[in-house]
């Protein structure tokens, strides 16, 4: 890291019972947080990949179960229990998986700016656009295989899917940190967003050995492995890279570490994803049934995307949903660079592993407030309720890093302690705008105008998220590099154009469908009827 400014920081329904059918309000044990989390990753759905016999969501399910039996089906005298438990070895066996996909993506935020400046030896007025465009095309890759990798489950099996992307997950990061050029770093980044199907595969897997009754649960299991991952990666990632320099008495003159400084943070995370790889491959079932299995399956009639996105309420959620997405991949996408970017360019220049300490609270506090603060406020304000705090929040918690930088350039005792102050809020009260993904999940799951559809309008959904993901990333990051380069508004020309995208949310937010199955008033039902 080239010589600056030293930051401050030392270190750095259906109307039946809720836990039935729709994925609200349950709790799991220590390892299963309140269900809503699971709407951070396409809450209770039936993924492309899932066998049509089978429909999950918050409108209940209808068809067969993995075994060939019949699921509970909501009937007029009430649900008729279904006899199938949880196989609860292989959903952790999944649960398990999905940490690592996350953790292979979020390990290289806390170094990549570091990691462009030194491979490309590019001015650090560039440093973003290249970080952006690296993580662009990753995104870009994923939206073109996503849906090859969900027909190839229904070919050839859940578990060949699974292993192969997992292998792939493996051998990316590890080539990707041996990288010496920008070139090599795109094309290995690339490499890794082709196998990142795993997260629909799991999804589609874990909907098929769940009932009704247990899909809430195993959901929650599924979301909770993600946060793990998410808080994971970018600590194993800021704590290894450049070992020569962080640990100088342990690999100070190990010659390897000092020509590739960031390869051992990719063996690490290589062996990690490994071992997923392995459990799958001795423990893991295969959850696709032949089709005879499905014989009991009660067919439904299919609706064409023009017909599902033309229903009531279909547009404004996914609007929701793609509006949410613009921000959460701006913001990622923007973070690391403007934390590791010295202060006089509008950075707070932080080290790697500060990055990678910020970025764990951070992980760490998101969780916190999907799992504990939102069932709460769900109960008390519903879906619309929730968003609207999450709109009105999303403006000043970007404003909060102008300020910061602001603090870091007057650079004063007293500025010092407020920044300490904002800091903490900033990090540890800003992730609560992410109760925006669980409550845009909800509302575009609520939105479906028919229970078998549900899977098919989040497929649309997680397929916009890719799109914007494939161009925000390197937009916002090229927008702040020409802020920095010629210092407009101080550095901050990238939050001063983000702020007003955030205000606009929050009047998108007045327009959220609130449906019987996500509204305060069916969550107080669900909870007395329980």
């Amino acid at each position: 890291m080239a010589e600056s400014r030293s930051s401050p920081s030392p270190g750095a329904h259906n109307d039946q019972d809720a836990t039935e059918a729709t994925p609200l309000l349950i709790g799991g044990g220590l390892l299963a947080p309140d269900a809503d989390t699971e709407a951070s990753t396409l809450i209770g759905t039936a993924s492309p990949g899932a066998t049509s016999g089978s429909v999950s969501g918050d409108y209940g399910a209808v068809g067969a179960s993995g075994d060939g039996t019949a699921d509970a089906i909501t009937t007029a005298e009430g649900p008729k229990p279904a006899s199938k438990p949880m196989p609860k070895l292989q959903i952790l066996l999944l649960c398990y998986a999905r940490v690592i996909e996350p953790i292979a993506f979020f390990s290289i935020f806390p170094f990549i700016a570091q990691m462009v400046e030194k491979n490309g030896h590019v001015p650090r007025t560039d440093v973003g656009f290249y970080s952006g465009l690296i993580e662009s095309l990753f995104s870009l890759t994923q939206m073109l295989v996503l849906l090859s990798w969900s027909r190839l489950s229904d070919r050839i099996g859940r578990k060949p899917v699974l292993i192969i992307t997992l292998l792939g997950t493996a051998i990316g990061p590890v080539l990707f940190g041996m990288s010496k050029t920008i070139g090599q770093m795109i094309v290995f980044r690339c490499l890794a967003g082709v196998f990142s199907g795993s997260g629909l595969v799991i999804r589609t897997m874990i909907s098929e050995l769940s009932t009704p009754e247990t899909q809430a649960r195993a959901f929650s299991w599924f979301a909770f492995g993600g946060n793990v991952g998410i808080f994971l990666g970018p600590i194993i990632g800021g704590a290894l890279a450049d070992p020569a320099h962080q640990f100088p008495n342990a690999f100070g003159h190990v010659q390897f570490f000092i020509d590739y400084p960031y390869a051992l943070q990719g063996f690490v995370v290589g062996a990690f994803s490994s071992t997923g790889c392995i459990t799958s491959i001795l423990f893991l079932k295969e959850t696709k049934k032949d089709k005879d299995s499905h014989r009991h399956s009660v067919e439904l009639p299919s609706r064409s995307m023009f017909e599902i996105i033309k229903s009531p309420d279909v547009a404004i959620a996914l609007w929701a949903y793609g509006h949410v997405m613009f921000l959460a991949f701006a913001f990622t996408a923007i973070l690391p660079v403007a934390l590791y970017m010295q202060v006089e360019y509008g950075g707070t220049a932080f080290s790697s592993f500060e990055i990678a300490v910020y970025m764990a609270i951070q992980g760490a506090s998101q969780a916190i407030w999907l799992v504990v603060a939102f069932p709460i406020l769900h109960r008390r304000i519903g879906t619309r309720g929730v968003m609207k705090i999450c709109g009105f929040a999303y403006p000043w918690f970007f404003l909060g890093f102008i300020i910061l930088n602001l603090l870091l350039r007057a650079d004063t005792h007293a500025t010092r302690v407020v920044f300490w102050i904002l800091g903490g809020v900033v990090t540890v009260v800003g992730p609560g705008v992410s109760m925006a993904f669980t409550g845009v999940q909800l509302a575009v799951n609520d939105a479906a105008p028919d229970p078998h559809v549900v899977g098919t309008l989040n497929a649309l959904a997680m397929s916009f998220a890719s799109a914007i993901r494939a161009v925000v990333p390197g937009a916002a990051t090229a927008i702040y590099s020409i802020g920095v380069r010629g210092q407009i508004l101080y550095g901050h020309l990238a939050w001063v154009i983000l702020i007003p995208i955030a205000m606009a949310f929050t009047v998108v937010c007045l327009y959220i469908p609130e449906g019987k199955r996500t509204s305060k008033n069916n969550d107080e039902e669900n909870e007395d009827q329980s």
